[in-house]
């Protein structure tokens, strides 16, 4: 692993770092409240020669006398000084057992001893550090040698007596929450490295192998429409994410290869269940609504799902075709949009590996391709059989779709090295359930996921105030679209409304209106309705002229939620249509009371 992978698994796995980080300071605060206060005082002697009649008995008595300090030190805690110490303050404790807690020391270069005590009460502690500082100073006028008149050579003075502490020396809470934090620190970031080594399976596209390099031809975001509505989704919400991300898959791959433009192809995968028969389907969809023909083939002769997503007949297909008892004209079904068709696998054969790899599928391809504009075929996954290495020889290559968090790199790795060996041509990779890039939609391109606010209406019975710049194109059932001829015959005006027609030179109030193949269609001037609600906007040229039969504005007509919409392929723009024109808006501006026939 490189600095910038390490780097990427912390950043991944911050919240292990920081919890352990956490529960470390709370043990160190937690151990810090359970620990007995502990009080320190420290008492400070001096240790000088009795006399010294000239200046070189002073410096020779000065040298001796800090020989003898470092000696004196380790005095302060023998028995001999202890016991009577502890006699003293009646202690309920020995002369070892009180050693533990004085301690002694000679600063550098110094003729000063410092005598600590530590205790659990504050002055018990500096009664003990008093009492053993005055008690050496007895025992060392014992131990050191006379005068003629019987003066001890050495003698220890006090000049710091030790004062009862303000506050417990022990234990350091800040000492020990940052000390269990940063041991926790430590174990999260090795606990991150690990689990980043150790985990291996596919989670972003930084994860798919790179020897040898395999283009990216899309990655799929995790969407859980996709779950409930299946590959409809895509039709149904074409400026979704989803959608979208096929688009792409779609673009690369016709831009794959421009001096052989792929024909046929595999859709397969490393393991089960990671998307691949939902991919085909969602590919076909894709393909086909750029007014293709296209062919998507259920190849999965051992776990066929294609029927089953598409909700068509799976008893006749691939398997039927192969056994001569069907022709590809016989059993295709079509779904979805115009232009797409079908082949279910049929009946599960006990031998499909053989009939994976015999003369009648070869020649089932051929007659494929040579009737259709992309062939599309559904097989098991590389890892379980080699039936998608076989087909993807017979085609242009294979497309092998990559499960985030389902798949590992090894074994990703394992069934691209089997196209390899069989000299199946992988045309490239596609990361199934990726993370959702944020980038276009926080832009607004791709499809709200709210519904689009209505204009406010100027007041009580008052028409709403709608603004041409900022009124949104309202929705339009399938229905309205679909049973809309393409030429209609022309309108007379006086048999719609009664009124007398108009006449030749005239242009009729809301004449520029378009019908459904880009004509124009003459608009009928009628009378306001004596029943028309208050309130209610019209969408007219003229303030006074109300709708025919009190026909609303779509902005205050709600769509029927069973109507289906139409994908883009369905409602072609009829030629010599200009902006505005279509089947849209000839559905939004057609009165109400007129049939066409």
């Amino acid at each position: 692993m490189e600095i910038g992978e390490y780097l990427a698994a912390l950043r991944k796995r911050w919240w292990v770092i920081l919890v352990l980080a956490v529960l470390g300071a709370g043990i160190g605060y937690q151990q810090a409240q359970a620990s007995t206060p502990m009080y320190r005082s420290t008492a400070k002697v001096f240790v000088s020669l009795a006399r010294g009649d000239t200046v070189a008995d002073l410096v020779q008595g000065s040298t001796y006398t800090r020989n003898l300090v470092e000696s004196y030190v380790q005095l302060a805690t023998v028995p001999a000084v202890l016991e009577p110490v502890a006699e003293q303050l009646d202690l309920p404790v020995s002369a070892k057992q009180l050693a533990s807690v004085v301690h002694a020391e000679a600063p550098l270069d110094t003729m000063l001893i410092e005598i600590s005590a530590s205790s659990r009460s504050a002055q018990r502690a500096s009664d003990i550090a008093n009492a053993v500082a005055n008690q050496l100073s007895e025992t060392v006028e014992t131990l050191s040698p006379t005068s003629a008149d019987g003066v001890a050579s050495v003698k220890i003075t006090m000049v710091g007596e030790a004062t009862p502490a303000g506050v417990p020396f022990s234990p350091n809470t800040k000492l020990l929450v940052a000390t269990g934090g940063a041991l926790g620190l430590a174990i999260g970031f090795a606990i991150a490295l690990a689990w980043a080594r150790l985990d291996t399976r596919v989670r972003g596209a930084g994860d798919l192998p790179r020897e040898p390099a395999r283009p990216l031809l899309g990655l799929i975001p995790y969407d859980r429409s996709i779950s409930s509505e299946g590959p409809r989704t895509i039709i149904e919400h074409p400026r979704g994410a989803l959608a979208e991300a096929y688009r792409r898959v779609r673009a690369n791959l016709d831009f794959l290869d421009s001096t052989d433009p792929v024909r046929a192809f595999v859709v397969t995968s490393t393991v089960p269940r990671e998307g691949k028969s939902t991919t085909s389907v969602s590919l076909a969809l894709a393909l086909a609504d750029t007014g293709r023909r296209v062919l998507l083939v259920d190849a999965d002769l051992r776990r066929p799902a294609v029927a089953r997503i598409c909700g068509l007949e799976g008893e006749v297909g691939l398997t039927t075709i192969l056994a001569r008892k069907a022709t590809l004209a016989d059993v295709r079904q079509p779904w979805g949009i115009e232009g797409l068709d079908v082949v279910t696998a049929g009946r599960v054969p006990p031998n499909p590996t053989q009939l994976i790899d015999s003369v009648a599928i070869a020649a089932f391809l051929e007659e494929a391709k040579a009737t259709y504009d992309m062939v599309i075929v559904d097989t098991s996954p590389l890892l379980a059989v080699s039936d998608a290495a076989v087909l993807a020889r017979r085609t242009n290559g294979a497309i092998v779709v990559a499960r985030a968090r389902k798949v590992d790199r090894h074994g990703l790795q394992e069934a691209l090295t089997t196209l390899d060996t069989l000299g199946a041509p992988c045309l490239g990779l596609v990361l199934n359930g990726g993370p959702r890039q944020r980038r276009a939609t926080s832009y607004g391109y791709m499809e709200p996921r709210r519904r689009p606010r209505l204009p406010r209406r100027g007041g009580k019975g008052g028409p709403a105030e709608v603004s041409p710049e900022t009124s949104e194109v309202p929705v339009v059932p399938a229905s309205a679209v679909l049973d809309v001829p393409a030429t209609p015959e022309p309108l007379d005006p006086a048999v719609v409304s009664g009124a007398p027609a108009v006449p030749s030179g005239t242009r009729p109030v809301g004449s520029d209106r378009v019908s459904s193949n880009g004509s124009a269609t003459p608009d009928v001037d009628t009378a306001a309705a004596p029943d028309e609600p208050a309130g209610r906007h019209t969408h007219t040229d003229d303030p006074d002229h109300a709708p025919v039969d009190g026909h609303e504005h779509a902005a205050d007509h709600e769509p029927d939620p069973d109507d289906e919409p139409v994908p883009a392929a369905a409602a072609p723009v009829p030629a010599g249509a200009t902006s505005g024109s279509g089947p849209d808006v000839a559905a939004r501006h057609l009165p109400s009371g007129v049939e066409i026939a």
